[in-house]
This record gives C-alpha cells, sequence and structure tokens, in this order.
C-alpha cells in the first residue's frame, strides 16, 4: 500500500497513556496502529481515532516482528513508535522469583530494544522517531519494585544508546512519567493534588502532549533526551515534621 500519512505504532494503547497517547498523535495527523495484549480494548481506542487494533505481547519477539511488519505493509511504512507498554509488580525481595524479574523486564524494556530492531528499517527510510515511556521510579523507588525500577532505568540509558546508533536518520527520546491517574474513577484528595509543585496529579493528556513534542519539528535537535514530566515532584525535598 502506498504511504498516504503518518504512521505511528503505539503500544499498551488499550488505555491510560497509551490511549492518550493514541488520541493526541491522531489530532496530530498520525494514523495509529494500537498495539495491546487486550486486542478488545486496543480496538476501542483505534475506533475512536480511526485507526486499527493489532494483538501484540511486547515480550514476545515474533509478535513485534508481526506487529511492525502489518503495520508497515498495511499502512506504506511506519514514522513512529511509542514503546508504553508496561507491567508492575510489587513484591518483597525474597519472593520475588527469577520468572518475575524476567517478566518485567520482558514487557518494560526487553519490548523497546525488540521494537527498534525490527523497527529500525522503517524508521531509517522515513526519518521517524522512537520515544520510550519510562518513569521517575528511574530515579527514585518506594520499596519492592526492583524489576519495575530497573526496567525503567534501563530504558532511560537504551534511548540514548539508540539515539546514537540511529542518529542522524531516527531521533529516540523519552519521557519518564510521574503520578499519573490513569483510572477516570479514582478519588483523588486534595493532599494528592497539593503535594505537587504542579498544584495538582498528572493525566494521560500531560504525556501525550509531551510524546506528540519529541515526534515534532519542533523537537528537531534533541535526540538520547529524557524529558521528566512529574509535576515538579522529583524537584521537591521532602522531609519528615
Amino acid at each position: 500500500m502506498s504511504k498516504s500519512a503518518r504512521v505511528a505504532v503505539i503500544t499498551g494503547a488499550g488505555n491510560g497513556i497509551g490511549a492518550g497517547v493514541a488520541r493526541e498523535l491522531a489530532a496530530q495527523g498520525y494514523v495509529c496502529v494500537c498495539a495491546d495484549k487486550d486486542k478488545g480494548r486496543a480496538a476501542e481506542v483505534a475506533g475512536q481515532v480511526a485507526g486499527c487494533a493489532v494483538a501484540c505481547d511486547v515480550s514476545s519477539e515474533a509478535d513485534v516482528s508481526r506487529l511492525v511488519s502489518e503495520a508497515a505493509t498495511r499502512f506504506g511504512g511506519i514514522d513512529a513508535i511509542v514503546s508504553n507498554a508496561g507491567i508492575m509488580q510489587r513484591t518483597p525481595l525474597a519472593e520475588t522469583s527469577l520468572e518475575d524479574w524476567n517478566r518485567v523486564l520482558a514487557t518494560n524494556l526487553t519490548a523497546a530494544f525488540l521494537l527498534a530492531k525490527h523497527g529500525e528499517a522503517h524508521l531509517r527510510s522515513a526519518k521517524g522517531g522512537m520515544v520510550l515511556i519510562a518513569s521517575t521510579r528511574a530515579h527514585m523507588s518506594e520499596p519492592d519494585t526492583f524489576a519495575y525500577s530497573a526496567s525503567k532505568g534501563g530504558l532511560v540509558a537504551l534511548t540514548h544508546s539508540l539515539a546514537v546508533t540511529l542518529g542522524p536518520d531516527v531521533r529516540v527520546n523519552c519521557i519518564s512519567p510521574g503520578w499519573i491517574n490513569v483510572d477516570e474513577s479514582a478519588v483523588l484528595s486534595a493532599e494528592d493534588h497539593a503535594q505537587h509543585p504542579a498544584g495538582r496529579v498528572g493525566v494521560p493528556a500531560d504525556i501525550a502532549a509531551a510524546v506528540a513534542f519529541l515526534l515534532s519539528r519542533e523537537s528537531g535537535f534533541m535526540t538520547g533526551s529524557e524529558l521528566i514530566v512529574d509535576g515538579g515532584m522529583t524537584r521537591k525535598m521532602i522531609y519528615r515534621e
């Protein structure tokens, strides 16, 4: 199929940040390929943005290869990849199995490598871009989040490695969100919002706007960068009163 519009592949697009990114990029004129393990949820989002849905377990190289091939074949190429899919496991160190550890790293970190590996030729041809969704947990932690924090720190490092490897054809940046409320039914307290220097908890649209910026011409001199979008929380000193 000949290519007539910019094409973005977004993983974990069935809800939360991924769904927000799909909506924002669609508004920017992209055709969005919404990938998720739950194809039903991805299809709901794809229907809202006039895109398409693909079932994909991003921890599987076969699935990632199929996702990239299907997107490129159907739409004539790929201009952008947003590696967003991720899982969290919170268990005591002694109870965290190697299988648990590997599952989190495979989904959160290895998936981004696989997307770059299989998407490289398409992204180079399009002079496109990648955005990896990391986390402020790359820099700070709560107890019992070893694999998640390690995977997000790995994404920050993978970002600059890919940027140097794929440049100048492809720009690669990452975003580290802080607290993003992905549950519209959640009841947040005034204290939840007030603890942020920005005065509120984040929403998916905050991250989606940052993704759109990093894929735009306006950010053309940015690659290998980490953009922290957390309402200022990582800059706030907290002491016990």
